[in-house]
């Protein structure tokens, strides 16, 4: 194969010299998920976002980078892995400049959405190459540095998003990919081997991909807008384009979780049916046999969920009620950082004694843990630097389980399934990732407004009526918290922002021991995992 004779030719020196250009490749795009977090408040300001919109800009890069992984994991896999990386490269920083310019929800959304297509491009084609470039221990180091970079940067994104946001504009935030891309172009072209498998089959199967995007738009469609539209009787109407949704009828969530269901279902018929006719498939199922892969994509989806639902609450509570400023945002969230690359230097020695499951479940405890810690440090009064610590915990947590749990995924998978094996286990991350920020989203959202609802009962206040205060509750939960200051100019002010602050203090509360449950889940999917992992070298 191809891919032999270029691994041959490939010196062990040069192995090593393309593994910074790998990982700031998945450090661009892996950032881009979280450093948007602490820019959000201030996008919702100047661009005027709804709370809607404010989940749909992480939700959709996420939903288009799960839903493309597989199968342009498998174009790598035919036509050039490092072809894919230079073409997904290019295309995730012309969409940032796009994204960067955008005057209104409608154009940020869609720059996102182009990003997320090169993500897509870049991530599976990045693991790839790692995968067939790197072999006996180099393999694990190598897949050790790889997992590490995702757990660290997606911790330091808070905080370069803070200092951009803070010192130039929230739109730095992705023209910092620019020069990023550029970096990562010079060093694919100089120093990274292309790699493929011209035996990798068809790759060819628009209705799946299709019926793939549907299923998991329609889903997250519905958990996000359900706060908008109504879980069943219609509380907004639904306009797109020139489409009307009938008024007075059944809101159009239940519609869109049907259809979820429905497509979901075609998907795997329409899978199956290809296999058992010897036709190529979208995935291959036989991979799911494998069980360090199922196990572990089981653990990985899960994870993301709660991981990345709590890196969008977080941010909304520290700035919209305790009024920090995105740098000092990112600060506070410097500790996860910490605690990730301190974990990476012990990853390693580590797993040659425990074992790569044994990490793996460590690290998972370490986050239940640190989230926990993080959901009883919230307060509306009390300093937050005592979420310090337990952001250190879960850093620590994230640092272990994120630089195991990849290789052990891919442990058992063939080499030439390698660019469709790390296309699935990376789109059960994305679709945890989109499921995690639309779920914790809506629970935070939904404790916010019958919170504060609650909150401003209980006030009495003879000046602020019935139809005061449900403007009020909807702004606040249409703006996610970030029209909290602004209540302190009311009559009446200080008493109403004091029991806002309560109310998002409350929810966020609720939204981090969510996320604690989540990760629990996943801890718990570990122990599915075979004893054969604990080798993944």
């Amino acid at each position: 194969m191809n891919t032999k004779s270029n691994i041959q030719n490939t010196s062990n020196r040069s192995r090593w010299l393309m593994m910074p250009f790998i990982a700031l490749g998945v450090a661009m795009i892996i950032v881009d998920a979280t450093i948007v977090n602490v820019a959000l408040p201030t996008m919702i300001r100047d661009l005027h976002l709804n709370s809607s919109d404010a989940e749909w800009t992480n939700s959709i890069y996420s939903l288009v980078f799960g839903a493309l992984l597989i199968s342009l994991g498998r174009l790598g896999d035919r036509f050039g892995r490092r072809k894919l990386f230079i073409i997904g490269t290019i295309i995730f920083v012309l969409a940032s400049l796009l994204t960067a310019a955008a005057s209104n929800s409608s154009i940020l959304l869609l720059g996102r959405l182009i990003q997320g297509i090169g993500g897509a491009m870049i991530l599976p084609s990045t693991l790839s190459l790692v995968n067939a470039n790197f072999f006996g221990k180099d393999r694990g180091i190598a897949f050790a540095i790889w997992g590490s970079t995702i757990g660290g940067v997606a911790a330091l994104g808070p905080l370069l998003g803070g200092w951009l946001t803070q010192s130039y504009s929230w739109r730095w935030a992705f023209l910092i990919n620019v020069p990023t891309g550029i970096v990562i172009l010079v060093g694919a072209l100089l120093l990274v081997p292309e790699s493929k498998d011209e035996n990798s089959g068809a790759i060819g199967d628009l209705v799946g991909n299709l019926l793939v995007i549907l299923s998991l738009g329609s889903l997250v469609f519905g958990l996000i807008e359900a706060q908008r539209y109504g879980w069943w009787n219609e509380t907004s109407q639904f306009q797109l384009s020139s489409f009307t949704w009938p008024a007075n009828t059944i809101s159009p969530i239940p519609i869109a979780l049907a259809i979820f269901a429905i497509s979901a279902i075609a998907f795997i018929a329409l899978e199956k049916s290809k296999i058992a006719k010897g036709r190529p498939s979208l995935i291959e199922f036989s991979l799911f046999s494998i069980r360090s892969f199922s196990a572990g994509n089981i653990a990985a989806a899960i994870v993301s969920l709660g991981e990345f639902g709590i890196l969008f609450a977080l941010p909304l509570f520290l700035q919209g009620a305790r009024n920090y400023t995105a740098l000092g945002t990112g600060t506070i969230l410097l500790a996860l950082a910490l605690g990730s690359f301190l974990a990476g230097g012990a990853v390693t020695p580590l797993s040659n004694k425990l074992g790569a499951r044994n990490v793996v479940r460590i690290g998972l405890g370490l986050e239940v843990i640190g989230i926990t810690s993080l959901a009883v440090a919230v307060s509306p009064t009390r300093s937050v630097l005592w979420m310090v610590p337990a952001f250190l915990i879960y850093g620590v947590g994230v640092g272990f389980a994120t630089s195991q749990l990849t290789g052990v995924i891919l442990a058992e998978v063939p080499l030439d399934k390698s660019g469709l094996g790390s296309g699935i286990q990376s789109t059960s991350r994305q679709i945890g990732s989109a499921l995690g920020i639309a779920i914790l989203g809506t629970v935070l959202l939904s404790q916010l407004a019958s919170t504060m609802t609650k909150n401003l009962n209980l006030l009495h206040l003879t000046s602020l009526g019935p139809t005061a205060q449900a403007g009020i509750v909807r702004e606040l939960r249409a703006s996610a918290g970030a029209a909290i200051p602004t209540l302190s100019h009311l009559y009446n002010g200080t008493l109403i922002h004091t029991a806002a602050v309560e109310a998002m203090a409350s929810a966020t509360k609720t939204a981090a021991f969510t996320a604690a449950f989540f990760v629990l889940i996943g801890l718990f999917a570990t122990f599915l995992l075979p004893k054969e992992v604990d080798d993944i070298s």
